[in-house]
């Protein structure tokens, strides 16, 4: 992410102001500063600035003017207020009004540009959160595979390329990374679309029912058979069988599914007669095949025919630019009515987190989120416990921040009031609202 950006620096005090554009432009950043709020204002319609950094007292209009007017004029400008000490309640008082932070003056030049550039991470994410929202409002997202992700698109493209064939698909990769998606992908561009699209999950059914799911049985066949039934491979006919965790299938089952990929046929338990189904078959798993092959455990013939196409998609930790692209159309998908968005701590966290439930998690998570979320925004507080520390599923010993949280949070609890808190860890009041902002106690 570019973190350079345009500044509009609001200040009627010229030393501030000076500091305040030497210290963002040695950063690399584009700095325009204005000593009068009213001119400031005038400037903010006629230029396009990423982030305003403004004054809370300045004379003829206060910083909480020049504020509501910048979020009526230019909303997607990212609003910071500078106060000094003495003066935090009135920028608390800011940021409820649309200010994402506020800077303590007097401050040196190093803090000032560590901070100008997560002010300019946080816009450049919602700007891009806007954009993907833009997007999805003119597809069908719901019927496509959400990646920006090049070797997740190279995937997707196979699976485009072979759908309208015969030829069987073999889908692996880690639960949760979208396997039935691209199953159905294929089965929907496929010829045989108009017909079912059945779906077995084979680790689901123990051993003695699998085969009879599959191909079917007679009455009297076995214990419970108190009638003829059709297997699914017999209700796909026409259409598409989806083998879902193919590598639980057991050793007595696989001879009677090589056969059918072989020859086309098969048997009802109990019956003699063999039918024949027009079926194509895509399998799945999150098995690593190749270890069952070597442990004896899948036979290599029956691997080799699922195999005829092999469609790997990766995990959602190796594709770290499709998280804010699932994020927004979940955001969509479960808040239809009502528009919600996430704190700039919540959405950073989810952005940090390593996902290892991969889609499905974070589709659950957000679902969760916006169901416990009282307004519109979503904070840090309402995600599960595993993702209140600011390195949330990292794993390995706890990181300063991370004991700094649980730190902060144990004297909070244990606290009569914030004052005594502060006193406690040795911190000014100003600063402990910070700690809370930023881990959303």
């Amino acid at each position: 992410m570019n973190p350079k950006g345009r500044f509009l620096v609001i200040d009627d005090e010229p030393n501030i102001l000076r500091t305040l554009k030497i210290g963002l432009e040695a950063i690399g950043m584009e700095v325009e500063a204005a000593g009068n709020p009213v001119v400031a204002l005038d400037r903010i319609e006629e230029g396009l600035f990423d982030v305003a950094f403004i004054d809370l007292k300045m004379e003829p209009i206060d910083g909480m003017q020049v504020l509501r007017e910048i979020r009526k004029r230019a909303p997607s400008t990212t609003a910071v207020i500078l106060t000094a000490h003495g003066s935090v309640d009135s920028a608390v008082e800011a940021i409820k009004a649309g200010a994402f932070d506020f800077l303590q003056k007097p401050f040196d030049l190093k803090e000032l540009q560590v901070f100008a550039l997560k002010v300019m991470e946080h816009h450049a994410l919602q700007q891009e959160v806007v954009k993907l929202r833009r997007e999805q409002s003119t597809g069908d997202a719901a019927r496509e595979i959400l990646t920006r992700n090049p070797v997740m698109r190279q995937q997707v493209d196979l699976a485009r390329q072979v759908a309208d064939s015969p030829l069987t698909v073999l889908i692996e990769g880690e639960s949760g990374t979208g396997k039935e998606l691209v199953a159905h992908l294929i089965h929907r561009l496929s010829g045989r679309h108009e017909r079912p699209f059945i779906k077995v999950n084979c680790a689901a059914l123990p051993e003695n029912l699998l085969e009879s799911e599959l191909f079917g049985h007679v009455k009297g066949s076995f214990t419970g058979a108190f009638k003829d039934r059709e297997g699914r491979f017999a209700l796909a006919d026409g259409g598409t069988i989806f083998l879902d965790e193919v590598g639980e299938i057991p050793p007595s089952s696989q001879v009677k599914l090589l056969r059918f990929l072989q020859h086309r046929e098969f048997e009802r338990l109990g019956e003699n007669v063999t039918r024949k189904v027009d079926v194509r078959v895509i399998a799945a798993t999150n098995r690593n095949l190749s270890e069952s092959l070597a442990e004896g455990n899948f036979r290599d013939d029956l691997y080799y025919r699922l195999n005829a196409v092999r469609i790997h998609l990766p995990p959602l930790r190796e594709r770290p630019e499709d998280v804010l692209l699932l994020i927004t159309h979940f955001l969509k998908k479960f808040s239809p009515a009502e528009e919600k968005n996430l704190s700039p701590d919540a959405l950073k966290t989810l952005m940090r987190y390593r996902w290892p439930g991969n889609v499905r998690e974070l589709e659950n998570v957000l679902e969760r989120a916006v169901l416990l979320a009282k307004a519109g925004t979503i904070e840090l507080s309402v995600l599960p416990e595993e993702f209140q520390s600011t390195d949330a599923g990292v794993a390995g010993i706890l990181s300063l921040e991370q004991m700094e949280h649980q730190h902060i949070a144990r004297v909070l609890r244990s606290a009569k009031d914030l004052d005594e808190a502060s006193k406690v860890l040795g911190i000014d009041p100003a600063t402990l609202w910070r700690k809370r902002k930023k881990y959303g106690l």
